[in-house]
């Protein structure tokens, strides 16, 4: 048995949680490696629907969840989470759920700074979800963020809020913003800082330990590879590393941890804020795809952009991550369409390219190369073999892979879990 990391390869809302929480049932542990509160999974089980931001989807299976220390957490978003999935019946102690001492922490201060900045940008704003995600990355970059173990000396807090605060505040008044008051912050993380100290510990010893007894490990990540600091439709991306190779630094483990890299994919694209989006479809279909779909993100309620598979895309996304296979979700979202399109290739000035460019410019130049194909008329909702797809269906899969140049292992043909195709079982690669 080997230890699976499971990513986005679009731009995040592919349908991760359905997927992670399939697989948590096969894991010992499943592990979160980066971003924060900013992303969302869904997870139906047993008809009863949960939504998660910070905890890993195991913790509804009631595996071992662990936060890494490449996750900012937000200690009172936590902690409401943690509220809120109890009272529908989850257990949640520290012998479940354990967070890195090492992550980094979100305070007010870092929504107060997202918030003022995407103000003062205008119609150019990044599209962020306003949660202090960006700048508590930047403080921890900066070396003056606080983390969990600070929790654990009050003094040192206070002073190294203070020098926080004062940098932060200049940008605050400039902005003809409220300035915000250290003290105050540090009053309220004293006030919960046993409840986030309780779930606490060196998360790279935990991971020796997994290792050592063999355990199998689900690392889960946030958003998609398309909105990677690096790697990504920059500057419209997040501010973490989204690719497969941050599961080992974000969790505290080295890259021979991971023995499969499971790619999720929609069978059409989404995406969520600004940004470019070269198969954006702004017509009838796009509408139809949305509304099928229920295209509307967990956390935010923001209604998602739709548009055709882009296999450009997606391949690009393959490559940086070394995805071993994809799980494609959604597939009935497409039951119907006379003709699907998929785009193999984009046309830049003239010419025809087979890559996603980084410059910023010719990212929101490039137009869609599409080939057609036939579609079905029948259902694909609920189908758990090979044999219930429509032959078209199946054919629109194979073109997939052909043009990805990656095998699909998991088809996801409704949310419920149980409605999936497995074609290969990542644990047993």
């Amino acid at each position: 048995m080997g230890n699976v990391a499971v990513i986005g390869a679009q731009w995040g809302d592919e349908g991760k949680g359905k997927i992670v929480d399939w697989l948590s049932e096969r894991a010992d542990a499943v592990v979160r490696f980066q971003g924060g509160h900013n992303a969302g999974h869904t997870l139906v089980v047993d008809g009863k629907t949960y939504k998660l931001s910070l905890l890993p989807s195991g913790i509804v299976r009631e595996k071992l969840s662990v936060i890494g220390s490449g996750v900012v957490v937000d200690p009172w978003a936590l902690l409401n989470e943690i509220e809120k999935i109890s009272e529908q019946g989850i257990s949640i102690s520290p012998n479940k759920l354990v967070l890195a001492d090492n992550a980094s922490l979100i305070l007010d201060i870092h929504q107060k700074i997202d918030l003022a900045r995407e103000k003062k940008r205008g119609k150019n704003k990044i599209g962020t979800t306003g949660r202090g995600i960006g700048p508590a990355y930047e403080d921890k970059v900066a070396r003056r963020g606080i983390r969990v173990a600070d929790l654990d000396s009050p003094d040192q807090v206070l002073s190294k809020l203070e020098d926080q605060f004062a940098y932060h505040n200049i940008f605050l008044k400039d902005a003809d913003e409220e300035i915000a008051s250290a003290e105050e912050t540090f009053k309220d993380l004293m006030a919960i800082s046993y409840d986030i100290r309780q779930f606490a510990q060196p998360v790279w010893k935990k991971m020796d330990e997994l290792r050592a007894q063999g355990s199998r490990i689900l690392f889960e990540g946030a958003q998609g590879v398309m909105l990677d600091v690096d790697h990504g439709t920059y500057p419209f991306v997040t501010s973490s590393n989204t690719v497969a190779g941050q599961a080992a630094a974000g969790a505290g483990t080295g890259p021979t941890s991971i023995n499969y890299v499971l790619g999720i994919t929609k069978a059409y694209t989404t995406r969520v804020g600004s940004g470019p989006f070269p198969t954006e479809l702004l017509d009838e279909i796009g509408q139809t795809l949305g509304e099928r779909g229920h295209e509307f993100g967990v956390v935010t309620g923001r209604k998602r952009r739709c548009g055709w598979f882009d296999a450009v895309m997606v391949k690009q996304a393959i490559k940086t991550s070394g995805i071993t296979g994809i799980a494609l979700t959604k597939m009935d979202v497409l039951d119907g369409f006379e003709t699907l399109k998929v785009c193999d290739g984009y046309e830049l000035e003239g010419s025809r390219i087979d890559y996603f460019p980084s410059s910023s410019k010719h990212q929101a130049a490039v137009k869609p190369l599409y080939r057609e194909i036939e579609g079905w008329s029948e259902s694909t909702r609920g189908a758990r073999s090979w044999a219930e797809l429509p032959s078209n269906a199946v054919k629109y899969i194979r073109q997939i892979e052909e043009l990805i140049e990656a095998p699909v292992a998991l088809v996801s043909t409704s949310p419920e879990r149980e409605d999936t195709i497995l074609v290969k079982d990542p644990f047993k690669d």
